[in-house]
């Protein structure tokens, strides 16, 4: 496997860092996260929802014109390298489709092949268009530059390709139906054979189904997919212990969402000996679910090799290091009372959060915080109207108190910091006195 990512690079995309916690993308929309782990990074090859332009007529629907890669080696902070494949790249794209669906990305002889859906150009006699196919882009590196290929796989029709490489080596294109058929080594078609198709009978039955992730995990073969079991979309499962099964139905690992975003689609890697999903929610477009943004939480097994339900986050993964911009707000727990989470900007939902504190003793912990160095002082940015006193706990034990005065005006009130112990800890922040203070983020220093 070839990877590329120079220090020179790390420093030219420096301005594109997103922070950890979730979502993990958080300067534009982002879905149908497809997760590749390639030595000691992680590739994230998402779609990539925009607002309709003019001349799209669906202003209710997905709207997604190209595809952008993201990286990272620590799970917190995020590169983007940049757009890799959009609707104007290949001959047999309708340009004007928009409708570029959940691709996925892996390794074969050396290269990368991106494997993407769109919305395929009309032919004579059609009005609107040549329905969905799957078409492949070629690199030499994860984050590109790729080279589309002029036609799209033949005799594959669809959407939510999901490319599966078996420990041997061979490769499987899997499609909603849920089908998996073996690829040619070309990696530019599939057998013909009807022996190397399998089709998944065990899946549910009624509900849509739809964008299935196959994955190995010791030694069993996991079918995952989305499944619109009432209204929203559930993340479910099948096992088996052979590529072809016979698969069995698990049932589901990963609830409806609360605030009724209706799909979700993922993918699952293991990084470093810990397994990860990476799915979506509509975090910045509460009121519209059809732009979303790209999260990433822990899985783990039980004994028997099933998945144990998957609560999702706001901290997400990775190892938030002191001397940034920590958010508060993507807490990994609140006090029962006393403190709540809001938008900064409701007309601008990418500004991020706030955490209120209105209670004394209320708090805010967020865990997973690296003190490469013992901190000499803590920085608040603080969010006007606000009053108050506040108490900074590293592990239940008080190191710093913040004093916030009464303010109009977006400030930073800092405060020294006693008996900080160096490495890693977990983090709370907690209201001494009435009023009410508003918490951006905070930062060692």
């Amino acid at each position: 496997m070839k990877a590329r990512f120079s220090v020179l690079a790390a420093a030219l995309m420096a301005s594109l860092f997103a922070q950890a916690q979730n979502p993990i993308i958080r300067d534009q929309f982002s879905a149908d996260p497809s997760a590749l782990v390639v030595g000691d990074r992680v590739y994230v090859f998402p779609s990539h929802d925009i607002k309709a332009p003019a001349e799209y007529a669906r202003k209710d629907w997905f709207c997604m014109a190209d595809y952008h890669v993201f990286s990272s080696d620590n799970l917190t902070d995020w590169t983007d390298h940049g757009v890799i494949v959009d609707q104007w790249s290949a001959p047999w794209v309708n340009e004007k489709g928009y409708s570029m669906w959940a691709p996925d990305c892996k390794e074969h002889n050396g290269k990368y092949y991106f494997f993407w859906p769109a919305g395929a150009k009309p032919q004579p006699g059609q009005r609107f268009g040549g329905g969905n196919r799957v078409g492949v882009a070629i690199a030499d590196y994860p984050e590109g530059p790729y080279i589309p290929q002029e036609k799209p796989l033949d005799g594959v029709g669809g959407i939510d390709p999901c490319i599966f490489v078996d420990d041997d080596g061979q490769g499987y294109l899997v499609m909603p139906g849920i089908t998996i058929t073996k690829m040619n080594d070309d990696w530019l078609s599939v057998s013909t054979d009807p022996a190397d198709r399998h089709r998944v009978e065990e899946v549910p039955t009624k509900g849509l189904v739809e964008g299935p992730y196959l994955f190995k995990h010791d030694g069993h073969y996991y079918m995952t997919f989305p499944w619109a079991r009432d209204v929203e979309e559930v993340l479910a499962y099948c096992m088996a212990d052979n590529i072809f099964g016979p698969y069995k139905f698990m049932g589901v690992f990963f609830e409806e969402h609360a605030n009724k975003c209706w799909t979700n689609h993922h993918s699952i890697i293991e990084f470093k000996g810990q397994t990860y999903l990476f799915y979506h929610h509509n975090e910045f477009s509460p009121e519209f679910d059809k732009n979303r943004s790209v999260c990433a939480d822990s899985i783990f097994f039980e004994p028997d090799g099933s998945i144990r339900m998957v609560k999702p986050t706001l901290r997400g993964i990775g190892v938030t290091q002191s001397n940034t911009q920590i958010q508060l707000d993507r807490y990994t727990a609140l006090s029962q009372s006393g403190d709540s989470i809001a938008y900064l900007e409701p007309s601008n939902y990418f500004a991020g959060w706030k955490t209120v504190f209105y209670e004394k003793n209320a708090w805010a912990q967020y865990n997973t915080v690296n003190f490469a160095k013992a901190p000499k002082s803590v920085k608040v940015k603080i969010v006007p109207p606000s009053a108050g006193q506040l108490e900074i706990l590293q592990d239940d034990v008080v190191i710093a108190t913040v004093d916030v005065p009464a303010d109009r005006q977006v400030i930073e009130a800092s405060a020294k910091v006693k008996g900080a112990k160096k490495g890693i800890h977990h983090l709370k922040v907690r209201m001494a006195t009435e009023g009410k203070i508003q918490v951006d983020w905070l930062t060692f220093e």
